[in-house]
């Protein structure tokens, strides 16, 4: 990733790639839909496959030349299918959210109901909200959590299933902290005569290090993202019972694609092979023990943690009690050199760009290094700033502790020329 000979060529974009290395080495990312892929996966996504047209699936392409990534793709392939025990997979999606419109468009028709978790309560856009083509091609209905746990009810899901019948149940969050009953969720499916989607985006690592229940079992499809947590290049996978397998893949391709990615393709197959060894699984059950370490330090020092907790990678922040929103904490947070986001949180009452909560996710600094005790650190670094949200020279100094903390854990320097 040198960009000496870039430099020379397209100074403006070198710039721009080493200023984006500086900004990932010097500053404390928390951003849980994010990670940093291995210098591996970095390296086969800048690879010759990039430049090869693969229309079709190995060995039925519409165009030749493709013995070799048919090679990359079936690997790929086999090595998903190992990984979380499932019947077939389809690796061309180019990211989750098309990952789950492909499936709708294989099983759905325009205006069946569909039940997912509410974008409010921690579910995802793709889930059915109004502003996204899943709400607006289908009927959405939502569950959410309850207010007294933070913590989904299935009694509450089943409810809602028998009184609206959707014809698809969508399981699965972008801002939930707590362990998913896929069984629990395939129960209730049965009851009302939909399919199942999983989607696992978030937490596909730690499915993949056995660290949380994997809904492959259950589901009739399974979604997920490659990047988060399974640490791959950005992009999504599709895993469904042998039955659908066909149909599957006629909606991939060329119902909703043309030609694969195969640089990208290579690159989950590299980060697949990353998630079978031994270090992979140590690696996860870190990412949870920091942000366990983090939520429990956020909660001594007098914040609200949604559900109490975090049983994986990530944590809602209620702010309410501090008298500030999330767009404030994230605006004075990213000044100091600790980057999140805003978000809302169960009952919020303040608007989506404002909100009344931060998500916090510990996968980039685990893949730095960062153990428990760092946690507690960056805890007390957001903490500093939020008792001081007005006060530009506890920032500065907050920045420079934070600089400094990320010298010992450095990514990029070799980079940075």
């Amino acid at each position: 990733m040198s960009t000496g000979l870039l430099r020379d060529f397209d100074p403006e974009v070198a710039d721009a790639l080493r200023e984006e290395a500086v900004r990932e080495n010097e500053q404390i990312i928390l951003i849980a839909s994010e990670n940093y892929v291995s210098d591996t996966v970095l390296s086969v996504q800048g690879s010759v496959m990039t430049n090869k047209y693969a229309e079709g699936y190995p060995s039925k392409r519409y165009y030749g030349g493709c013995e070799n990534v048919d090679r990359v793709e079936e690997l790929t392939v086999r090595r998903a299918k190992e990984i979380f025990g499932a019947e077939h997979c389809n690796v061309q999606p180019h990211s989750g959210t098309s990952a789950n419109l492909a499936v709708y468009l294989t099983v759905l028709k325009p205006g069946d109901a569909i039940l997912g978790m509410a974008l409010s309560h921690g579910g995802h856009l793709s889930h059915g909200a109004g502003v996204n083509i899943s709400g607006q091609l289908y009927q959405p209905h939502t569950y959410g959590v309850s207010r007294e746990t933070g913590r989904i009810d299935y009694d509450e899901v089943r409810r809602i299933a028998h009184a609206v019948r959707p014809k698809m149940i969508i399981a699965g969050a972008s801002a939930y902290s707590r362990i998913i009953d896929f069984e629990a969720f395939q129960e209730i499916a049965d009851e009302v005569g939909a399919y199942l989607l999983a989607d696992i985006a978030h937490i596909a690592g730690l499915i993949a290090a056995g660290l949380h229940p994997n809904p492959a079992p259950y589901a009739d499809f399974v979604t997920t993202t490659t990047h988060k947590t399974l640490r791959g290049p950005r992009g999504g996978l599709i895993f469904c019972k042998g039955k659908y397998a066909k149909a599957i893949d006629r909606t991939i391709f060329p119902g909703l694609q043309g030609g694969p990615m195969m640089h990208t393709i290579a690159g989950k197959a590299v980060a697949l092979r990353e998630a079978k060894m031994p270090e992979f699984r140590e690696y996860q059950a870190q990412v949870i023990r920091n942000a366990q370490a983090m939520a429990d330090e956020l909660i001594s020092l007098g914040d609200a943690i949604v559900s109490g907790g975090t049983d994986n990678h990530l944590m809602l922040v209620d702010l309410r009690g501090r008298g500030i929103t999330g767009d404030q904490a994230e605006k004075a947070l990213g000044r100091a050199g600790i980057s999140l986001n805003k978000n809302v949180i169960p009952f919020d009452e303040a608007p989506p760009a404002v909100t009344s909560g931060i998500r916090v996710g510990t996968p980039i600094i685990t893949t730095r290094g960062m153990k428990e005790d760092d946690a507690r650190i960056v805890a007390g670094f957001i903490d500093r700033v939020l008792r001081h949200i007005d006060s530009e020279e506890v920032i500065r100094e907050v920045q420079e502790a934070v600089r400094s903390h990320c010298r010992r854990f450095p990514v990029y320097t070799d980079r940075l020329d």
